[in-house]
């Protein structure tokens, strides 16, 4: 996809995010609109996966570390061709007859599969993606395959021990078929992540254990776009990119709000998100 269509396609994304948060009564929309930007432009241009190829050995593989963003993985998994798209009243003022049973559907999906088409592992307990994505990197090495292995976690998961241990061993094996995307937004459930277990620099961690470190605006779709670029060109060392981004990214009912970590819009909130994304693609396509 060129970078204009992703600029246009991303207000759309958030949309059926936010949609998806009202069907199932709740959801983590904050860190839903800081990371939506990095998952969309990744399945766009970079991911060597569809539809199709979701058993290929071959295939690249992802994995959100930051589970409980689930609501904007969804959206762009069904924009991609993963899952079946989702249903909307067609003046888009939100239907909760409609969305009540596009949650139904979907929790009939989960149960009677118990895995979600394209989802490589189920996540949510933090601290698990990284580790996961070495021991997938690592194996790719071993047995000579091609295939890239990328995680995204949130900047509050980072004080999690284990993300520290899968740091140091995909360093300490040079594992350059591994990139891992931090969403940076500073904030998490109990406030800011600076008064909570301070973090920076995070550029500097990370390259302390031997690792590429890319720094950029994370809601800017063409930086994500070269730093994964950058990334796959990286030899010898894996690659994390920090993605500096804003929390509630994309309307200031919600923006850089703690409160915003988990919440349910009531219906004035609804509407003026929905009218706040609309106004970014009108003023992008004219």
């Amino acid at each position: 996809a060129t970078i204009e269509e992703l600029e246009s396609l991303r207000w759309d994304l958030r949309r059926d995010c936010v949609d998806i948060i009202m069907a199932g009564a709740g959801g983590h929309i904050g860190g839903d609109m800081s990371v939506i930007d990095a998952l969309m432009t990744l399945y766009a241009n970079h991911l060597n996966i569809s539809p199709e190829t979701v058993d290929d050995p071959n295939r690249d593989r992802f994995v959100l570390s930051k589970g409980h963003a689930m609501e904007a993985y969804y959206a762009v998994l069904c924009h991609e061709g993963y899952l079946e798209p989702l249903v909307y009243a067609a003046d888009h003022d939100y239907d909760y007859e409609i969305g009540k049973a596009i949650d139904e559907a979907m929790r009939q999906i989960e149960a009677e599969n118990n895995k979600l088409k394209g989802i490589e592992m189920n996540s949510g307990s933090l601290g698990h993606g990284l580790p996961v994505a070495v021991g997938m990197a690592l194996a790719g090495k071993m047995d000579g395959r091609d295939y890239r292995v990328y995680t995204i976690m949130g900047d509050g998961e980072l004080a999690e021990g284990s993300v520290w241990e899968g740091a140091m061993s995909g360093g300490n094996y040079q594992l350059d078929n591994l990139c891992a995307l931090v969403d940076r937004n500073r904030l998490q459930i109990s406030g800011s992540t600076e008064d909570v277990m301070k973090q920076d620099s995070q550029e500097e961690r990370w390259a302390a254990f031997g690792w590429n470190v890319l720094s950029i605006p994370g809601n800017d779709v063409r930086a994500i776009d070269a730093a994964l670029t950058l990334a796959a060109e990286t030899c010898g060392k894996p690659t994390v990119i920090i993605l500096n981004t804003v929390k509630g990214y994309g309307s200031p009912v919600m923006e850089d709000k703690a409160a915003w970590h988990h919440h349910l819009p009531n219906d004035e909130e609804y509407a003026q998100i929905i009218a706040d994304f609309a106004a970014h693609k009108e003023a992008i396509n004219g």
